[in-house]
Formats: C-alpha cells, sequence, structure tokens
C-alpha cells in the first residue's frame, strides 16, 4: 500500500458514512455540470454538421484514413499531458504552492513532451498513415500536439478556479463549429486533406480560447523561468497518473486500433462514425470532470473521505441517468440516426448500440477514478491495465468467432463494441469496489429508478421507429428523452439530485496563490 493509501485509511473520518453534500460542494458540482450540460447540447448541435459532411462528402474511406491518424496524434498528445488534466489540482492545491508559477511549469513540461511526441510523428508519418499514402500536409500534422495538450493544461487551471465556461467555449463552442464548418470549406479544396486540416483548424482554435481566461486567472509567465528540479519531480510524481490518463485513453482507441488490424479502411471509416455518436453522451460524464477533481481534492486535504464518497456516488447518478436518457434517445432510433452520417453508415448500427451502452457502464469507473487517482494511484493503474488487458482479448476472441461463423465483416465491428462494453463494466465494479474499501463508506451511483426509466423509454420510444426515417429523428428523439426524463425525475430524483437544476450561491473560488 502506498503512503497515499495509508494515510487515507488512518483519518479518523474514514469510518463514517457518506456525509451529505456540503452546500459548498453542492453548489459547485451543481453549477459546474449545469454549464457543461449546456455545453454538452452546444457541442451536440456543432457537432452534427461535422458528421454529415465527413459522411455524405468524404466518404468511409477518407474518414477511415483521417480516424486512424486522429488516434495515433490524441495518444501523443495524451501521453504529453503527463497525467497534468487531473494531476494539475493536486498541485495547485499543495500548501505554499505559487498558482502561476505550477500552472506555466505544467505548460512547459507538457510543451517539451509535446515537442519529443510531435518529432517523432514528423521524422515517421507512417505511425499516423500506415497505409503508406505520406503527402501534402500529412506530416504537419504531428504539429497539432502541442495545441491539444497545451488546450487539456489550460482548461485543468481554469477549472481549479471553478471556471467551466472555459470549457464550455473552447470544447463545445469552438472546437465542434470550427472542425464543422472547416470541413465545410476545406472540402472545395481537397476531400483527401480536407479532414485533417479541419482537425488542425480546431485544435488550434480551442488551445487559443483556452489559454485567454487561463492567462486572465493566472497571469502571464511574465519572469518565470524554468525550474528543472521541480519539473522533475513533477514528472516522476505524476507518472501513475500520466499512465493512468493513457490508459483510460487508450480503452476508447483501443477499439479502433484491433479493428483496424482485422477490417478495410471502409469499415473503419464506419466504426469511427459509430463511436463519434456514441461520444455524445460521452461529454456528459466530462461534464462533470473539470469541477470534480477539485472539489475531492479540497476534501482529502481536509481528511473528509465520507464526503467523498458521498460526491462520487452523487455524481455519478446524476451522470448514469443522462447518459442512459441520451443512449436511449439516440440508441433506439439507431438505424435513422447512422443514415443521417449517409446511408453507407447505416450498418454499423448494432456497434451504434453497444459503444451507447458502453458509455453508460463507464460512468462508475469514471467518478471512482476522480478519487482513486489522489488516494490510490497505483492500484487504480493495476486495475486500469488488467481493464485494457481484458478489452484486448476480448476484442480478438469474438472478432475471431465471428470470421469463424462467416459472418461479414461489419459484425467485426459490433464485436469489438461489446468487448469495450464488457471490458468497461469490468472496470466500473472494481475502481467503485476499490474506493469503498479506502474511504470505508459505500460508493453506489446506481438506483432502481433508472431500470423503470429506461424500460419505460424503451418500450415506448419503440413505437417511435414505425416512423418515416425523416420523423424517427424531428420527433421520436425528443419524445424518447422526454418520457425518459419524466420517469427519472419524478421516480428517480430526490432533493439532493434536483440541486442539480436549482441555482446556489456562488461557489467561493480557490485562493489566489
Amino acid at each position: 500500500m502506498s503512503q497515499t493509501d495509508s494515510a487515507a485509511t488512518r483519518t479518523p473520518d474514514s469510518a463514517a458514512p457518506p456525509a451529505p453534500l456540503a452546500d459548498a460542494d453542492a453548489a459547485a458540482l451543481a453549477k459546474g455540470g449545469r454549464t457543461n450540460f449546456l455545453g454538452f447540447l452546444l457541442r451536440l448541435v456543432a457537432r452534427l454538421p461535422f458528421l454529415y459532411f465527413a459522411g455524405r462528402w468524404y466518404g468511409p474511406e477518407a474518414v477511415g484514413r483521417f480516424a486512424f491518424a486522429v488516434l495515433v496524434i490524441e495518444l501523443v498528445a495524451q501521453l504529453a499531458t503527463l497525467g497534468l488534466k487531473r494531476g494539475l489540482a493536486e498541485q495547485l492545491s499543495a500548501p505554499g504552492a505559487d498558482h502561476r508559477i505550477v500552472v506555466w511549469d505544467g505548460m512547459f513540461v507538457a510543451f517539451v513532451a509535446s515537442a519529443a511526441g510531435s518529432a517523432i510523428l514528423f521524422a515517421f508519418p507512417q505511425l499516423m498513415f500506415p497505409a503508406g499514402d505520406v503527402a501534402g500536409w500529412d506530416r504537419w500534422m504531428a504539429t497539432t500536439v502541442f495545441a491539444i495538450a497545451g488546450a487539456d493544461i489550460a482548461l485543468a487551471a481554469c477549472a481549479y478556479r471553478y471556471d467551466i465556461g472555459a470549457t464550455v467555449r473552447a470544447r463545445s463552442v469552438v472546437e465542434p463549429w470550427v472542425i464543422s464548418f472547416a470541413a465545410f470549406g476545406f472540402a472545395f479544396y481537397s476531400l483527401r486533406d480536407g479532414l485533417i486540416l479541419s482537425y488542425a483548424a480546431a485544435m488550434i482554435a480551442t488551445f487559443f480560447t483556452a489559454l485567454v481566461p487561463m492567462v486572465r486567472h493566472y497571469g502571464g509567465p511574465g519572469v518565470w523561468r524554468p525550474h528543472p528540479a521541480q519539473l522533475i519531480s513533477l514528472a516522476r510524481r505524476n507518472a501513475p497518473l500520466a499512465a493512468a490518463d493513457a490508459i483510460e485513453w487508450g480503452t476508447r482507441r483501443l477499439d479502433l486500433f484491433i479493428l483496424g488490424q482485422f477490417t478495410s479502411p471502409a469499415i473503419y471509416g464506419i466504426y469511427y462514425m459509430a463511436q463519434q455518436v456514441a461520444s455524445l453522451p460521452q461529454k456528459l460524464k466530462t461534464s462533470f470532470e473539470p469541477i470534480l477533481g477539485p472539489v475531492i481534492t479540497r476534501n482529502l486535504a481536509e481528511k473528509r473521505l465520507g464526503a467523498v464518497a458521498a460526491q462520487v456516488s452523487q455524481v455519478g447518478f446524476w451522470i448514469i441517468a443522462a447518459q442512459a436518457g441520451v443512449a436511449l434517445a439516440l440508441g433506439i432510433p439507431g438505424e435513422a440516426v447512422m443514415g443521417l452520417v449517409g446511408p453507407e453508415f447505416v450498418s454499423g448500427t448494432t456497434a451504434l448500440a453497444f459503444l451507447l451502452a458502453a458509455e453508460v457502464v463507464a460512468a462508475t469507473a469514471v467518478v471512482s477514478e476522480a478519487a482513486l487517482v489522489y488516494v490510490a494511484r497505483h492500484r487504480n493503474l493495476v486495475i486500469s491495465l488488467a481493464t485494457l488487458a481484458l478489452q484486448a482479448a476480448l476484442s480478438v476472441a469474438l472478432i475471431l468467432v465471428a470470421r469463424s461463423m462467416g459472418l461479414a465483416p461489419i459484425h467485426y465491428a459490433a464485436a469489438v463494441a461489446l468487448a469495450l462494453m464488457l471490458a468497461l463494466g469490468f472496470a466500473s465494479v472494481a475502481k467503485a469496489w476499490l474506493l469503498a474499501r479506502i474511504l470505508h463508506a459505500p460508493v453506489n451511483s446506481l438506483r432502481w429508478a433508472l431500470v423503470w426509466a429506461t424500460a419505460g423509454a424503451a418500450i415506448l420510444g419503440w413505437g417511435a421507429t414505425k416512423l418515416p426515417e425523416w420523423a424517427e429523428l424531428l420527433f421520436g428523439i425528443p419524445f424518447i428523452l422526454g418520457i425518459y426524463g419524466w420517469l427519472i425525475w419524478t421516480r428517480g430524483f430526490g432533493p439532493a439530485d434536483r440541486a442539480l437544476f436549482r441555482k446556489h450561491p456562488e461557489p467561493a473560488e480557490a485562493p489566489a496563490g
């Protein structure tokens, strides 16, 4: 057991049952959730044009090529943040920390790591484009690593000051609208490079949108100078957290990588588009991540472990309730949703259903990990590694079973999606159990109301699939969301849950440092 783990279990509060959320914590979590839920809706509206243009104008082959390049670039960017997306809150919470120096140290470390990663990709562009058709702007895509990693650090710094609006502007307004408009414009320049150029434009715009509020909160670098000893210590301390972040990211990309080894770019492109649709409810989960980390670190610093268990359970239920509703609304009329992207993509409907279910299943693991990365980072890393290994084994096994049955390659996409859902289910059970054991308090985000609301929405929403495709999308999706929302509100939400929709006094900002 690590020193962090031991300290957690020795605290006097550790044996206490989960306390109700403190007013300030409830205000912070509810305000952050409301703000980012609005961001989710904005992102949903803004992302749809990109899916339409990519699917209908560029086609599955171009989408598949683009998807693999983005997969590699985002992996390198994830590693370049060195775990500071979540670890920065812990560094800023340290007694006597100079917030400006901590933030710019983090940005400098991320840029150094980005330089190393982008140099490798620039020298070996075949890592991004394994088909070998490297030309035009392909090699320069490596430089987007700086923008992705830098935006992550800047938004993590803003979240510590409870500025969730910065994340909404960057991730839910600028990023999706820029990539949608750019995909439209670059289609007239090159159907080969248009998607890649659109992605680069969106990442650069997102970085500068995130950098402005960060500078407003902490100031510019000014007379700041790198502190080599502190930077080395920071990188070493964050290694387990960086690995956990990379593994968590990897579980959402391993399916793409494995599928790419067994299918053509066209099948790969169809699965990628299904994944993009399924990632829309995933943004609901990330709605709480920027605010949950700072709230948890403050309660851990005050040894209020029971409060941490209550926060994880409460936010977990909010996320699952919201994700289940969106998953039903997109999954029940799944053929119509995929058909909106393009007729060639309808065959990915089964994969879409499994991917949407996986997002719901994963919620408990994500909120539990939000605390585990501070109290049991090494054991959390072990569970994450086990999850990744289980996903890989299940993916290959299910693809081989589908192949032995003579099924068409599109069924391989459903196989890797099912493997992802099963692996994330394992992670949710294991991480919730570990966190409850460390905090000596129950961690449970599931309620029977979720079952009744899901069943009611599924039964009544099935009728929407009998409508014409346009009506299924225009009327069916709002109807399913409405039925589900009414059931979960009347049968599942108690007074504490409804705090999410009430205005609270503004929570106090973090110390300026």
